[in-house]
């Protein structure tokens, strides 16, 4: 499994210019809120996806002052070797990712090399917000899983863009329509048929992980809806041209697919509360943590930021016992609370590394590297 083994980060959010050398196991880093802990995970996230895994837009990952920034790291490879890997992205947006020094010819290639499992308290838009949240996260699993899947999906976003501007035209070619409509099944089947199977591998291992976390008092599902399960794309949208044509956009495909998270058969976001949405959330994560080891063949890195929120200390103990585990590869872990942390996680293991963060620079502290700092 790729291990990160330094990190070179250079005007990204409130980090000015960093170096910091991982332990292989665990790492934790403190400090008050709005030091850098999260713009750190966030950096390591995105050195792995090529994206922040919170800004919508790069604009907001400039440092003040700054209209650019790069984040450089070394990395062990699962046959043992090093590799150095780096990205850096100008005010333009254009991004140029290299992998020891030597470009990507696109950044899709990129997406799986080093997966990645994020969990934050920012997840608890999975179960508030739109569909569009949810498509998001599967997709983010199963991209780094397939590259056929990035593929199909990126292509069908381009066709359904193009469709959706041809219904904007006030004399719609219907024959011409039909042609984007067959080019989009053959783009939509393996997706939805990835997705469908990625909420059946899901569904009991989140349950599985819910119980370990909570003592399992409630069962939690995992549920996937899709037009798709009713007939074959090409048919859906035949069958809503008239509408499609009055709304001027298309109104049946995979970009309306949803996952429906519940607890006990009710929709989790009306019947949880917040420590039940937590420590669903957690899980859910966790699982997508167990189905990318299985379907990469070794184990992703794991980032979480603040998991310790909303949970109380039994859930906290049982969710770093899980962790500590040899089934887990390479973990980073956030806190504001560094006596609560060191207090569980020196309860666990001594294989750690401590870090800790103020206005965006960190000092690595409390362990057998004490004093080994790179600024």
């Amino acid at each position: 499994m790729p291990v990160l083994e330094k990190i070179t980060v250079a005007d990204f959010r409130n980090i000015r210019l960093q170096e910091l050398v991982f332990s292989p196991n665990l790492n934790c880093i403190s400090g008050n809120n709005g030091e850098g802990k999260t713009n750190l995970l966030d950096a390591i996230y995105y050195l792995s996806m090529t994206k922040s895994a919170f800004a919508s837009s790069d604009r907001f990952n400039f440092r003040h002052g700054t209209s650019s920034f790069s984040i450089c790291g070394t990395y062990r490879m699962p046959n043992s070797l090093e590799s150095r890997f780096s990205i850096q992205v100008g005010e333009s947006g254009e991004k140029k990712i290299r992998r020891d020094d030597k470009t990507y010819g696109r950044v899709s290639a990129h997406i799986g090399v080093l997966p990645v499992v994020m969990v934050s308290p920012e997840d608890i838009s999975l179960v508030n917000e739109s569909g569009e949240e949810r498509r998001r996260f599967a997709n983010s699993v199963l991209s780094q899983m397939s590259s056929g899947y990035l593929s199909s999906l990126q292509q069908y976003n381009r066709l359904l863009q193009q469709r959706n501007r041809m219904l904007k035209d006030q004399q719609v070619d219907r024959e011409l329509l039909s042609v984007f409509d067959s080019r989009m099944q053959a783009c939509a089947q393996p997706v939805f048929e990835a997705r469908k199977k990625f909420a059946e591998d899901i569904r009991p291992v989140v349950s599985e992980y819910y119980s370990m976390l909570s003592g399992g008092t409630e069962h939690v599902d995992v549920i996937y809806r899709s037009d798709l399960d009713k007939k074959p794309l090409k048919e859906l949208l035949a069958a809503s041209y008239d509408r499609d044509c009055a709304l001027r956009y298309t109104t049946s495909g995979i970009q309306r697919d949803d996952f429906e998270f519940t607890m006990n058969g009710w929709p989790i976001r009306k019947c949880g509360s917040q420590g039940q949405q937590k420590s669903f959330l957690v899980s859910l994560k966790f699982a997508q943590y167990e189905i990318m080891k299985r379907g990469c063949g070794f184990a992703p890195m794991l980032l979480l930021d603040d998991v310790f929120d909303k949970l109380d200390m039994k859930r906290i103990s049982n969710l770093l016992a899980m962790v500590s585990s040899s089934d887990f590869g390479q973990i980073f872990i956030t806190d504001s609370n560094k006596v609560r942390m060191s207090g569980i996680v020196d309860a666990i293991t001594d294989d750690r590394s401590y870090f800790e963060a103020e206005a965006g620079e960190f000092r690595r502290c409390g362990d057998s590297l004490d004093g080994q700092s790179g600024v």
